[in-house]
């Protein structure tokens, strides 16, 4: 069977006057996109124009929602309740859902965005209160996440999931993120980002911190856009991919491929 992937990342992470990444040359690139909603960047004008951007470019829109951390970027821990947890994330859908309407569209999928990305792999309570808001909402939204209490939650709902992999993160031996507070969490070299990427699609497996080699499902690629040769190095990621004869399509159609 000839390997596919979807290819998606974080747009419109701006907020008023001031902007993050290269959301129209990403664009280019992708078949999906996690939308920021507000908590932790993006505001009323850049979700409408990021979401107006993805119809232009037929590229899926996703909910990205985060903590309502706007100064931390969502990247700092929070001591929500899960009932606090369930109600903004059921708000930051709805949000980008309106969006999504007016410009002829719905949000296809949702991606937990940083802190509360991270703490609902480990975190049950918070795991549940994503997937109560997304199943309450629409229960054919897909679940992005890596393998972990929330995509456990999500499919114990009978919700889709699709399992992210991010190959410029370095990996712990039990699949979940080296956190980026510690030395080597982000890896920067790209020819190492580029093989990292294609071992995760065509051969399921990548490289942790200590060196062995794990599982790791992969039905979409994170692509970054937001720090110095990004772009170069997303366009190099997905020629690289189609040189290698994988398939780069929607998220929906990779799982329907998978039997999901």
């Amino acid at each position: 069977m000839t390997p596919m992937v979807d290819l998606v990342a974080d747009l419109g992470e701006g907020f008023g006057a001031y902007s993050m990444g290269d959301d129209e040359a990403l664009l280019e690139m992708l078949t999906s996109a996690n939308v920021a909603c507000g908590f932790h960047a993006g505001d009323p004008r850049i979700m409408d124009a990021t979401v107006r951007g993805c119809t232009e470019k037929q590229v899926a829109v996703g909910a990205h929602p985060s903590f309502p951390d706007l100064a931390g970027f969502g990247r700092r821990a929070m001591d929500l309740t899960p009932e606090e947890v369930r109600t903004d994330v059921l708000y930051q859908i709805g949000a980008l859902q309106a969006f999504a309407v007016a410009h002829g569209t719905r949000v296809r999928h949702v991606a937990p965005h940083g802190r509360l990305g991270n703490l609902v792999a480990v975190r049950a309570d918070y795991a549940r209160a994503v997937v109560e808001a997304v199943a309450a909402l629409d229960d054919s939204l897909i679940v992005l996440a890596q393998d972990g209490e929330l995509a456990d939650a999500a499919r114990a709902r009978g919700l889709r999931v699709g399992i992210v992999g991010i190959a410029d993160r370095a990996y712990r031996d039990d699949g979940t993120l080296v956190p980026r507070s510690e030395p080597g969490a982000v890896i920067h070299d790209p020819d190492e980002v580029a093989r990292r990427t294609l071992r995760m699609v065509t051969e399921g497996v990548v490289r942790s911190a200590d060196g062995k080699d794990i599982p790791v499902a992969c039905d979409t690629v994170l692509l970054h856009g937001d720090s110095p040769g990004a772009i170069a190095l997303a366009r190099r990621i997905r020629e690289q991919l189609l040189a290698a004869g994988v398939g780069i399509t929607s998220l929906d159609k990779v799982l329907s491929e998978k039997g999901v």
